[in-house]
């Protein structure tokens, strides 16, 4: 009761005219943490000064963000395993309230959908039809050619709802899908190009332990490793083995952070790029 006491005479201080008490009362209330959320977004919803409202918007976002940043590190730290998880610890950084139960609610009703089509004796091409059929055709996702650019296509929960997204983000989604299928279907980091290529270790005959590879973005296409050579060509890059293998999980929300950061200064949103960069550093500092 103590702490709640103390949260509460806080939140009062809030409007002191005073930068110095208000900077004190800011990094008191910073230190409490999710304990203080509650507390100040009841005096924002009952306040109608400006000052106070954007000094709590400041305060919530610090928090929420600090947040982010802790539960990425963990993410990491923890060895990376859910590619989900990490993208929705990204996806927290702009909606730091959303119910992400609901986003696993959505994909595990896809996966129910594909499930109910599998057979025993398909072969890999078949059952990568068939995730195709489901994810395309009865729920209509597509890549959003139009505004490629635009930060929600990284978000999973604005994909999941407009059913368009960019090539990474809808990549994620049918990854997901595939390996909870047992299906295994996992990222590939090509330049400018996310694909995903399906492993089978079990053929030494496949260089990087790809059967084949496939294009999220446009509706799940199949292709062979000659087409990545010619799209290299293209580029004018050299073949390098992280082409053309599966990536890590790291890799893949790195990749994530990237798009942002590059759709954010697009739009001259400063303040965001900046956040972003300390996320990309998180996992930078991990990896040294």
């Amino acid at each position: 009761m103590e702490n709640l006491a103390e949260i509460s005479a806080l939140v009062k201080l809030l409007d002191d005219p005073d930068e110095e008490i208000y900077q004190h009362v800011q990094q008191r209330l910073l230190e409490y943490g999710n304990e203080a959320i509650v507390y100040l977004e009841s005096t924002w919803e009952q306040s109608l000064d400006t000052l106070l409202q954007e000094r709590i918007e400041n305060i919530v976002h610090t928090i929420q963000f600090n947040n982010i940043k802790e539960d990425l590190n963990l993410w990491y730290q923890s060895g990376a395993f859910d590619l989900l998880q990490g993208a929705l610890v990204i996806n927290r950084y702009q909606y730091p309230d959303l119910d992400e139960q609901a986003i696993i609610n959505q994909i595990e009703e896809i996966k129910r959908e594909i499930w109910i089509g599998m057979q025993h004796e398909m072969s890999s091409i078949e059952k990568i039809k068939l995730i195709n059929h489901v994810f395309y055709n009865q729920y209509g996702f597509i890549g959003n050619t139009k505004n490629h650019h635009d930060p929600q296509n990284s978000y999973l929960n604005q994909v999941l709802d407009s059913k368009k997204g960019n090539q990474i983000s809808l990549a994620i989604i049918y990854a997901t899908l595939a390996q909870k299928l047992d299906i295994p279907v996992y990222g590939v980091n090509l330049p400018q190009h996310f694909i995903l290529g399906y492993i089978d270790e079990s053929n030494a005959e496949k260089e990087y332990g790809v059967l084949f590879y496939i294009n999220a973005f446009n509706k799940g296409a199949i292709f062979g490793k000659h087409d990545v050579d010619q799209f290299l060509r293209q580029l004018n890059l050299e073949p390098q083995p992280g082409f053309y293998s599966p990536c890590s999980n790291t890799e893949i929300i790195r990749r994530i952070i990237r798009n942002l950061i590059s759709a954010y200064e697009n739009l001259g949103a400063a303040e965001k790029v900046e956040e972003l960069k300390q996320l990309q550093e998180i996992l930078a500092e991990n990896d040294l």
